[in-house]
């Protein structure tokens, strides 16, 4: 967010964001309300590189909290509204967190938590006894920036579907706010001052944080969903002549779920690109959109550590189906588990050169995300391989690997065959307790609504899965459930489910 200051004197009344529901807030307004907060932050003694939590649903106050913390040179954690108490407060005593925000929606979570560290715990839009209203506090404080505004940084917490979640705190630069900070996604995905996007997801999450920073930055406006519709979404592109949008393969999934008659009625003319992220998208999935929104679609692969980006536009796509794209963000190097580098077509564990991070408390874990041979490459844990061209394809998440009879089976070369039946909403691929094998290949699907789960359907989507896949990566069992465990953005927590089937033995992987 580089010139918030210039845009609320060049254009004051121009949105910055503007909900599904209606309420916006202007440039002016954001510039005004994140310098009262900033002023806030130090009058309780929070300095350049202390930390704030905040559990904010989707609301305009999302972005005044994200720029007041980034201007004053403070570490914040924008936490999941789904999580219990004793998650939030995990990550609150995680993180060393002195200061929490909270809305009267997230206060169940956000009561319970209890840390001796706290100065100050603020509440949007109502009261409670032993919190201090947000908008009260705000009220006496001056709207002109802090003298010693610094550049903070965002610190994200992992998704934990192996684990604890962990906090991927970077270094923060020793530079004075405001700064402009050349990404490259401007350029990259053609946003400028009059983009107009539409972020259908939490805000919470990297992906839609990094654009809504990055539009804001350029004096772009935003459309927020507070939770996505597909229906509205459509709608929303048309009410608002959207021009760009990120949204997640599941979302993918339900607009294609739509009745052609609804799909058709509204206007997509205005959408110039939209990119998925955060999960694999199944190339039948992905062949759809593109034959209803046409060579718009975009893709590109990385994580909160931001140690790395891959890239591809719809022609490179087609000419590479499945494929993630090619290195925008630090070269690609395949490894097997001893540090081996392997030969294009290849599978083993994704690196990228590069990577200044930490996983926060965690020094056993950064040191895993570390390459065995010392040359400071990094990775995420996904498994994949890339093409003579160096196109990188992931195949699955290390851990989820299925080691059965000494084979090893990647559970997301099934999902992506399985999910294309005309009966099936989502499935989920994993392996489970085999004493022969030590596992064996199961699936867990949703059907499609209105479609009765029988022991014949589960045989059929098994021949079906056979019929594309060798029978070795395809499902020995399989059963059903109204709705699998995925997170708000389409994660899958697929350890969820895996935990069930092991009964408390230890997990492969």
């Amino acid at each position: 967010m580089p010139q918030p200051g210039v845009f609320a004197d060049t254009t004051p009344t121009k949105p910055a964001v503007i909900m599904a529901d209606g309420r916006t807030l202007t440039y002016r307004d954001l510039e005004d309300t994140s310098n009262q907060l900033a002023h806030l932050f130090r009058s309780v003694g929070l300095r350049t590189g202390d930390h704030i939590a905040a559990v904010i649903e989707n609301r305009p106050e999302f972005l005044v909290v994200a720029l007041a913390a980034y201007r004053s040179g403070l570490y914040w954690t924008p936490c999941s509204t789904q999580l219990t108490g004793s998650e939030l407060e995990y990550i609150v005593l995680d993180s060393r967190a002195t200061l929490l925000i909270a809305t009267t929606n997230t206060l169940g979570a956000a009561r319970e938590v209890s840390s001796p560290r706290l100065v100050l715990r603020l509440l949007l839009g109502g009261t409670e006894p032993g919190w201090t209203t947000f908008e009260d506090a705000l009220a006496s404080y001056p709207r002109t920036p802090i003298p010693d505004q610094r550049v903070g940084d965002v610190l994200l917490y992992t998704s934990g579907t192996t684990g604890k979640p962990k906090g991927v705190k970077r270094p923060l630069p020793d530079v004075e706010f405001p700064q402009d900070i050349e990404s490259g996604f401007d350029l990259l995905f053609g946003l400028t001052e009059s983009t107009v996007y539409l972020s259908p997801g939490p805000l919470y999450h990297a992906a839609p944080l990094l654009f809504l920073a990055i539009v804001t930055g350029l004096s772009g406006t935003t459309i927020v969903q507070e939770n996505f519709d597909p229906e509205q979404f459509l709608a929303l592109i048309e009410r608002f002549k959207v021009t760009f949008t990120q949204v997640v393969p599941t979302m993918f999934n339900r607009l294609l779920q739509l009745p052609p008659s609804v799909r058709t009625r509204y206007d997509l003319s205005s959408l110039e690109r939209v990119v998925h992220v955060a999960a694999p998208c199944p190339i039948a999935t992905k062949e759809q959109m593109i034959d209803w929104l046409g060579p718009i679609v975009l893709e590109y692969y990385a994580g909160s550590e931001l140690n790395g980006m891959t890239y591809c536009d719809t022609e490179d796509w087609l000419a590479h189906k499945g494929t993630v794209g090619r290195s925008l963000l630090g070269a690609i190097h395949i490894l097997d588990d001893d540090g081996n580098e392997l030969a294009p077509g290849e599978s083993g564990t994704v690196f990228f050169e590069g990577g200044d991070f930490e996983y926060l408390g965690d020094a056993d874990k950064t040191a895993e995300a570390r390459d065995p041979r010392g040359h400071g490459w990094t990775t995420l844990g996904d498994v994949g391989h890339v093409d003579e061209e160096g196109y990188l394809y992931l195949t699955d998440r290390k851990f989820f690997m299925i080691i059965s009879g000494g084979v090893n089976i990647y559970p997301q070369e099934s999902e992506n065959v399985l999910v294309a039946h005309p009966l099936v909403a989502d499935v989920a691929v994993f392996g489970i307790p085999d004493e022969e094998m030590g596992e064996s290949v199961h699936a867990v699907v949703q059907p499609l609504a209105g479609t009765e789960p029988s022991p014949g359907l589960a045989a059929e989507l098994i021949e079906y899965c056979r019929e594309r896949l060798a029978h070795y990566k395809c499902p020995r069992s399989l059963d059903f459930r109204t709705e699998l465990p995925r997170g708000e953005t389409g994660k899958l927590y697929k350890g969820v489910l895996k935990a069930e089937y092991w009964n408390g033995k230890a997990l492969t992987g």
